[in-house]
């Protein structure tokens, strides 16, 4: 004959793990790394810029970076956007709220043509300033 055995409530209640403190420690986790995230977005190529001039100026970091290359390139975040690509860029980083101040971050070689084209571009977009980014010293 066989015996059942009953458990009662109280020892199921015994047996299992409060996950509470865990969630606790998860969220404390999240919100360390988010506070000591740097959030400047960085162009996605590499770029040879040219030395730092004399007259240079750090500024703030709600800009819009595009990078010129060597090859022509015009690139936003990572992404081939073209010339033509510009003025979409900036219309959207700005909808909605104050002009930000758009960086160029130009290879030494890079055209000359190209980067009028995307200032020309950026400023039709509504772009109050240009700025171009040079390698600190």
């Amino acid at each position: 004959m066989r015996r059942m055995r009953h458990f009662s409530s109280q020892n199921e209640a015994e047996a299992s793990i409060d996950m509470s403190p865990l969630i606790d420690v998860v969220f404390i986790l999240l919100i360390f790394f988010i506070v000591t995230t740097v959030f400047i977005k960085d162009v996605g190529v590499e770029i040879n810029r040219p030395a730092r001039l004399a007259s240079s100026q750090d500024l703030e970091q709600d800009t819009i970076m595009i990078a010129v290359t060597r090859d022509g390139e015009v690139v936003y975040n990572g992404r081939n956007i073209g010339v033509e690509g510009v003025g979409a860029v900036v219309e959207a980083l700005q909808e909605g709220g104050e002009p930000m101040p758009l960086v160029i971050v130009g290879d030494r070689q890079a055209q000359f043509g190209i980067i009028t084209k995307v200032v020309d571009a950026a400023t039709q977009a509504g772009v109050k300033s240009v700025s171009f980014s040079t390698q600190k010293d």
